[in-house]
């Protein structure tokens, strides 16, 4: 089984546990990726989280470690693994027009979604997985330290970029996580083998 698999969702969607446990079920023939990457690359990423940073600065550090990551994915792929990825350009085109938008520098949508697709592979799925905004705040509250991003309002708005994201991509699945782990994972493993990718 080759192939290219995506989980997303906005934090504490338990996307991070439904990548982990579906590749654990497929073994070895799987690869675990995630972003941002643990390069020098992604290490920014973080640190430009605790920053004042341009936000244009923030989503062009986003697509220069995905850009990288890309050429890792591509590798493994090559190799006949399924790859499956927690987190990929969809985060940024939801999380970053919404921060775009926020600071009255309109709607970036269209830019980032261009932007981001020229230099990513397009998986074979991407799956959306959906919770209340308020269900995944209380789900991520012990947590030592929050995000920037991890505010209500916030959230929501990210949620809505998903959704808009959804309509532009037949591959985009949208997944209930409002279920156990368990169920989650479930659908996302038989999903794959159904489409034997």
């Amino acid at each position: 089984m080759v192939g290219f698999v995506v989980l997303e969702g906005i934090d504490g969607c338990g996307k991070s546990s439904v990548a982990r446990s579906a590749a654990e079920r497929f073994g070895k023939r799987a690869a675990l990726t995630r972003e941002p990457t643990d390069s020098w690359i992604g290490k920014a990423v973080r640190k430009g989280d605790k920053k004042e940073v341009s936000p244009y600065m923030d989503a062009l550090l986003f697509m220069a470690d995905r850009a990288q990551h890309t050429l890792e994915i591509a590798d493994l792929l090559k190799k006949g693994k399924l790859v499956v990825c927690d987190r990929y350009y969809h985060s940024t085109i939801a999380y970053q027009t919404a921060s775009l938008r926020r600071l009255g520098l309109g709607d970036n949508f269209d830019w980032l979604l261009d932007a981001n697709t020229r230099i990513s592979i397009h998986p074979d799925i991407t799956f959306i997985i959906e919770v209340d905004p308020e269900v995944s705040l209380e789900r991520i509250r012990n947590r030592s330290e929050l995000s920037r991003f991890e505010k209500l309002d916030f959230l929501k708005e990210v949620q809505r970029n998903y959704r808009r994201l959804a309509k532009t991509d037949d591959s985009i699945i949208r997944v209930d996580g409002d279920r156990t782990l368990e169920d989650v994972t479930e659908e996302v493993i038989g999903t794959i083998k159904e489409r034997r990718i």
